[in-house]
């Protein structure tokens, strides 16, 4: 399995490979298209993302040690984005998922490129897929 600065990099050499932001922006859409969607059983109220306008629903699961996400949303823009998250995240170790620093966002230039209210929702979800690490690694710990 890859390592979080391995899929971070990858994906900077991604972004790189276009001159300006609508195609950017039309990869980030292609890349919602491949979301691993969240079964519909997840897809409630408390699996909500607070802080994005657009609904993000993100779910979370332990299995051998890693953390598997799955999400939606109802906007295709955060569907890219959701899934640029889960792509770094997913399959990751607790610790490594609270301690990623997510340079990438900076050197592909995502968050400059976001509205404000987007931007906050990309901070949200950074937020919960770490709370949900956070919480794995205390069950893990007493246990």
């Amino acid at each position: 399995m890859m390592k979080i600065k391995e899929i971070e990099s990858q994906i900077v050499e991604e972004f790189d490979n276009f001159d300006d932001w609508m195609d950017k922006y039309t990869y980030l859409i292609e890349m919602g298209k491949s979301l691993p969607l969240i079964e519909n059983e997840f897809k409630i109220d408390n699996n909500l993302i607070s802080g994005c306008q657009s609904k993000v629903w993100l779910h979370a699961s332990y299995e051998n040690g890693k953390v598997i996400f799955t999400a939606d949303s109802d906007a295709i823009i955060t569907k890219g984005i959701i899934n640029l998250l889960i792509r770094i995240f997913s399959n990751q170790a607790p610790d490594d998922i609270i301690n990623a620093d997510l340079n990438f966002i900076s050197e592909i230039g995502l968050q400059e490129h976001l509205s404000p209210t987007r931007s906050n929702g990309l901070l949200s979800m950074i937020k919960q897929m770490k709370l949900y690490a956070l919480v794995f690694k205390t069950k893990m710990q007493n246990q």
